[in-house]
């Protein structure tokens, strides 16, 4: 008998000076289980320490970029999250954050954890079908991948708070103009696209460009521990309250979620 198929991973694949990662669950709009996560901190972990490797492109196979964790699989009462090894870089910049500089090439729906491991990279080309949405508070909980100080440094305050509030749904125009990213390009184009910003950016002195990443997030680092550090707060407010248990089961049972502010 053969063995059951292991759902989702995350492959590499080293073009010369470019690693390309690619997040690979198609037939679940790429949802990421806690395996998946891992793989990618394995991942970025080897672009980090990898002298022969000077930037990365993330991108994902199949019609979207991902539809954000599976949920079951990290909060439900069969989770199997793990986690991180220490040494390790964490996908969302929070723990550790990669030297090299990363281009997001995203398509599709791109929600959650989608849109905080791109804002944990440095560059973004968005297809122009491109679906986004941080939609946490529709489940009850509250972003804990950066999004909530992210959104702030890349957009400003009115931006990040009609979006993260409204927990709406938007597209290439608007992440384009709001400066989520960087270039917008034809469906089907962006991981092409995203090759060729890599490769020019690999013309480059290595590590003048790291120093110059290196630099640039050392003006930010001070917001970014006080936004890191609220995340534990966040996480005591939200995730063990009755509207977040709600909020996942409604999410498994595909209804429409009732909250009761408690």
């Amino acid at each position: 008998m053969a063995a059951e198929k292991r759902p989702g991973r995350v492959r590499s694949e080293r073009r010369e000076h470019v690693l390309e990662i690619r997040i690979d669950n198609a037939e679940r709009r790429n949802a990421f289980t806690p395996e998946m996560m891992r793989e990618l901190s394995d991942v970025l972990t080897e672009l980090d320490r990898d002298d022969a490797r000077w930037v990365g492109v993330l991108c994902a196979e199949g019609d979207h970029f991902t539809a954000g964790l599976d949920m079951p699989k990290f909060f439900g009462p069969g989770a199997t999250a793990q986690p991180l090894p220490a040494e390790n870089v964490d996908p969302f910049g929070l723990v550790r954050s990669c030297r090299k500089p990363i281009v997001s090439a995203v398509q599709g729906i791109t929600f959650t954890v989608g849109i905080e491991m791109m804002l944990a990279g440095d560059l973004a080309v968005a297809a122009d079908n491109v679906r986004f949405c941080q939609m946490e508070a529709k489940r009850g909980i509250a972003p804990l991948g950066g999004a909530h100080f992210r959104f702030l440094s890349r957009m400003g305050w009115g931006d990040e708070m009609y979006h993260l509030l409204l927990c709406d749904e938007f597209g290439a125009a608007e992440a384009l103009r709001i400066g989520l990213v960087q270039e917008v390009v034809p469906l089907g184009r962006q991981v092409e696209r995203a090759h060729e910003l890599a490769r020019a950016i690999a013309q480059n002195a290595p590590l003048g460009i790291q120093a110059t990443k290196r630099a640039a997030h050392a003006f930010v680092l001070a917001a970014e521990r006080a936004g890191i550090a609220a995340i534990a707060d966040i996480r005591a407010s939200v995730m063990d309250s009755e509207d977040a248990r709600e909020g996942i089961r409604s999410f498994v049972e595909r209804r429409t979620a009732v909250f009761r502010g408690r």
